[in-house]
């Protein structure tokens, strides 16, 4: 009588030996797909690139079903049909170009359509669907597709395939439909950052055409006040009328500045104070101001449009009361930073000077009660220089409270 293989102790143990290195195989597979899931999911957290993060589910989803394909297919609705966004194993021609049919008759439209994964294990024999151009023509011999959610929405579809005549089992699905959930967090984050920017751009373009026209607005109410200035003949009215127009002016230069800029919440207080100062003839024509303004000092617009309202009426006092209102008067106006909080700014004049008994605290002017003020608002120092002739105010003020 003959001997079976099966009781040859050779090939039993050769057999067995076999089957424990199967077994030992697919472990390791197990245990690698493990650890790709969790490398794409500190990938997502960590923020990469939505690009990248594509690139890397595609390559690591192959490396983790020995797949010599993979890619990310995107649903587009508007030609019923999916975009190969990203892939491996294909060539430069295919990711971004190709696209297949997201309908029920195809592996991935199917996917795509019920939800419902699909394994594919003999694509030449397969019945239940057709196989796409692309998959033949790759010589692609069994494939496996699972939906990609994101944002409460399809996004595509994962697929993996390969020329290989081995099969894909429900493990497999498994392991291809924990990365495609990993990649779905990371569209669904994607899809609401791009919502934020959108709105955040949108807000932006609302505050630059609402700062236009508050600029726009104030410009009217200081034309209205010129034009009420050249009809009365009161000159101490005129006078006051003009003090208001410059005031609103320097209000309007903010708003001119916001809209021009792209920062909507800061400003260069240097450069705003140089703008307005030019507008000398605004402000006081009977004097020449001199400005110097150190640029790059950034503090918050409310703060910055304090400051200039400071200046304005420490630029009107002196042409009024050092100048007396005579032409030819100098008046200087300096804005320096002082470490990284600071911005030092000076007006001085060389005119007929202060009272000995002047304290600004209790002056009775609009002009020296506004001063004090915004000088209090915005926590700055003020100190008095009586110089022969002239006076200097100096005021340390806080870039940022």
């Amino acid at each position: 009588m003959g001997t079976s293989l099966g009781d040859n102790p050779v090939v039993e143990a050769g057999l067995t030996a076999h089957r424990e290195d199967v077994t030992l195989r697919a472990l390791q597979q197990r245990i690698r797909q493990q650890e790709i899931l969790s490398e794409l999911g500190v990938m997502a957290l960590q923020g990469a690139t939505f690009d990248h993060l594509l690139d890397e589910t595609a390559r690591l989803t192959a490396e983790g079903l020995r797949a010599e394909f993979c890619k990310i297919l995107e649903y587009l609705p508007s030609e019923n049909r999916l975009l190969v966004r990203a892939g491996v194993g294909w060539g430069p021609d295919i990711v971004g170009i190709a696209t297949v049919g997201a309908d029920l008759e195809s592996p991935s439209g199917f996917a795509l359509r019920t939800g419902k994964p699909v394994i594919s294990n003999h694509l030449e024999n397969e019945q239940r669907f057709r196989t796409p151009d692309l998959l033949m023509k790759h010589g692609i011999r069994r494939a496996m597709n699972v939906i990609l959610q994101g944002g409460g929405r399809p996004f595509g579809v994962l697929e993996v395939d390969s020329r290989s005549g081995d099969e894909f089992v429900e493990q497999d699905i498994a392991f291809l439909q924990g990365a495609a959930n990993i990649l779905g967090m990371a569209i669904e984050r994607e899809r609401h950052e791009r919502s934020l920017k959108a709105a955040l751009v949108r807000q932006q373009l609302l505050l630059k055409e609402m700062n236009h026209r508050v600029k726009n607005s104030l410009a009217i109410v200081t034309s209205m006040l010129r034009l009420q200035a050249a009809e009365d003949d009161n000159p101490e009215l005129l006078k006051r009328l003009e003090e208001a127009s410059a005031r609103v002016s320097a209000i309007a230069r903010a708003h001119e500045r916001l809209y021009q800029s792209d920062e909507i919440e800061n400003m260069d207080v240097g450069a705003y104070v140089e703008q307005v100062c030019r507008d000398s003839d605004e402000i006081v024509a009977s004097c020449d101001i001199q400005i110097e303004a150190e640029h790059g000092m950034t503090t918050t617009v409310d703060r910055a449009i304090s400051v200039a309202l400071i200046v304005v009426e420490l630029i009107t006092n002196a042409a009024k009361y050092a100048y007396q209102g005579k032409p030819g008067g100098t008046i200087w106006v300096c804005l320096t930073r002082a470490g990284d909080n600071e911005v030092i700014v000076s007006v001085r004049d060389r005119g007929l000077g202060l009272p000995e008994d002047f304290n600004v605290t209790e002056a009775k002017s609009l002009g020296m009660r506004i001063i004090a003020s915004f000088s209090k608002q915005l926590g700055a120092r003020l100190t008095i220089k009586r110089d022969v002739p002239g006076s200097e105010f100096r005021l340390s003020i806080p870039l940022r409270p």
